[in-house]
């Protein structure tokens, strides 16, 4: 073939290419969507004075607000404005330096952020998160780092597969030693990522470790609730004798995790703490087998008048009288390092706390009580855990 020949059918292969390519980028230019303000927005915006802006892009929507825990001046602040190019917003604060979890009402429905990865579960449904700095001992820092890791297992008790949260210390990995392990309970209505979440567990003990403030532990996180939760059912129906949770804690969690990760032996190197209902399960898991844990902690909680369980049935015996042998055997309270309780003031279960304070001082227990300012909150909470976790497994 012709040399001349042979380029001209190149050149008009070329041709026809571009031409294609020209064509698709014509119709890919026409198909592309118009630029919205939702492209560049962002949707938290923290400012210099503590002041929290959000936004959302929610043209079509007739009425948007604002939802959250803990955030102050939510309820005066949540009715978000509409802006001309379909934005809306609003601005609440000052915010303390903490994790606060939120979600926009549009309409009547909850939606998370959709500009916002930042997630944290509930029991039976999820919000989105945002953290406002200032607060070092759960601000993330130049320090060595542990890991939380989302454990499955196959809860026999339960019959069926259950979720918790571990946290490992800084070089857990690579180490071959032992070490301490920590059950940390949640609350109601919450689940087994809370604490490392909105709660910051695993930073506030990566700091602490850091700073030689705490011992190097497994923490251990798991999922309170075997179901959907309600404080009082409508048909006024009594739940079980026995709380479904804490079978699993005992006859699965505790042997799983004892024996899938490093964990000295010994009841002084195990401590149990929790939140609000998490309180509760402390103290009916702790007190039914108080010779396997030295260190008790509870957070906005007590002992409710249950006849088994953390919230189990209102009649039948109280809570002082299901645990009476436990209370007065003064061989268990030899190995106990300690009981540690704190309640903010304006805490809707104060009284609770004060009640059972004063129970477990009448039966000899020598019990650390801390009355903060703060009320059922994340904010308390937290704070909570860093001053516990700084007294556990020290000589």
């Amino acid at each position: 073939m012709h040399p001349n020949v042979r380029f001209c059918r190149t050149a008009a292969s070329a041709a026809v290419i571009l031409a294609v390519i020209a064509r698709a980028g014509t119709a890919a230019a026409q198909n592309r969507p118009e630029p919205t303000p939702n492209d560049t927005l962002t949707s938290v915006r923290i400012q210099p004075d503590g002041r929290v802006c959000f936004s959302i892009y929610a043209p079509n929507a007739s009425s948007v607000s604002l939802g959250g825990t803990d955030i102050p001046d939510v309820a005066s602040a949540s009715i978000m404005a509409r802006r001309e190019n379909g934005v809306w917003e609003t601005t609440v604060g000052p915010v303390p330096a903490g994790a606060y979890r939120y979600v926009f009402i549009m309409d009547g429905v909850s939606v998370m952020d959709p500009r916002n990865p930042a997630t944290s579960e509930s029991n039976v449904n999820a919000w989105s998160l945002f953290h406002v700095p200032g607060a070092d001992f759960m601000d993330v820092r130049d320090v060595p780092h542990g890991a939380v890791s989302e454990v499955f297992y196959q809860s026999k008790s339960l019959g069926r597969v259950r979720r918790m949260h571990v946290y490992t210390p800084p070089g857990y990995e690579k180490g071959k030693g032992e070490y301490p392990i920590f059950y940390l309970l949640h609350g109601a209505y919450d689940c087994d990522d809370s604490w490392s979440s909105v709660g910051r567990a695993g930073i506030i003990l990566d700091n602490l470790i850091a700073e030689k403030k705490a011992v190097p532990m497994v923490v251990v996180m798991p999922a309170g609730h075997t179901g959907p939760f309600r404080f009082n059912a409508a048909d006024g129906a009594s739940r079980p004798a026995v709380d479904a949770f804490i079978a699993d804690f005992t006859d699965d969690i505790m042997l799983l995790v004892e024996n899938r990760y490093r964990i000295r032996p010994g009841r002084e190197n195990r401590a149990i703490a929790g939140l609000s209902m998490g309180g509760a399960h402390t103290l009916a898991i702790g007190f039914s087998r108080l010779d396997r844990f030295a260190f008790l902690g509870v957070f906005s909680s007590g002992a409710f008048s249950t006849s088994a369980g953390a919230f189990g049935r209102q009649e039948g015996p109280t809570w002082e009288e299901n645990h009476s042998a436990t209370l007065d055997d003064p061989s268990l309270k030899k190995g106990l390092r300690l009981v540690w309780f704190a309640t903010g003031k304006d805490d809707f279960l104060l009284q609770i706390s004060r009640d059972t304070v004063g129970m477990l001082k009448k039966h000899g227990f020598d019990v650390e009580y801390r009355e903060t300012a703060g009320g059922h909150t994340w904010i308390n909470w937290r704070e909570y855990l860093n001053e516990f976790a700084q007294k556990l497994f020290k000589n």
